[in-house]
């Protein structure tokens, strides 16, 4: 039986228009130490238990959620998403769908993407977004940390 969203947030992602001051400000700036980094691409920063924070180009973000926009929106939702992960491919179909029966928005239907792993996109009603995935390369310990191992 597929569970239904339960309430949490495992990711906070930020799209930023510089990748490289935000690094400088959160890690040299402020000391917080990266748990994952893809050089240039996106950082993930522990910020909570089971709690990561990713800084990652505004660009490439608005891309990923939707392949044909050119150039981040000028207006509407902030360049960020909140991410729900499930343990399974399905959870991930059966998660938008009921979000869609909320009243959300399916912005990209479940799919294996660009980052390797099931995904897809909703937005709520006041607009905020959320992506929902089943990335089998997030480990969450006991402890509420997480770490990154192969997707899978």
């Amino acid at each position: 039986m597929l569970a239904g969203m339960e309430p949490k947030v495992n990711i906070i992602t930020l799209g930023v228009p510089d990748l490289a001051a935000v690094r400088r400000f959160y890690v040299d700036g402020l000391g917080w130490s990266p748990v994952f980094e893809v050089p240039g691409d996106i950082v993930f920063l522990q910020v909570g238990p089971a709690l990561l924070l990713g800084l990652w180009g505004a660009d490439n973000l608005e891309r990923d959620i939707d392949p044909a926009t050119q150039a981040p929106r000028a207006t509407g939702p902030a360049p960020f998403t909140l991410a729900h992960n499930v343990a399974s491919d399905a959870e991930v179909t059966a998660v938008l769908a009921k979000a869609e029966a909320a009243g959300g928005t399916v912005l990209k239907k479940a799919q294996v993407g660009e980052v390797g792993f099931m995904h897809g996109f909703f937005a709520d009603p006041a607009g905020f977004r959320w992506e929902v995935a089943h990335n089998p390369g997030l480990v969450f310990g006991a402890d509420g940390t997480i770490t990154f191992g192969p997707p899978g």
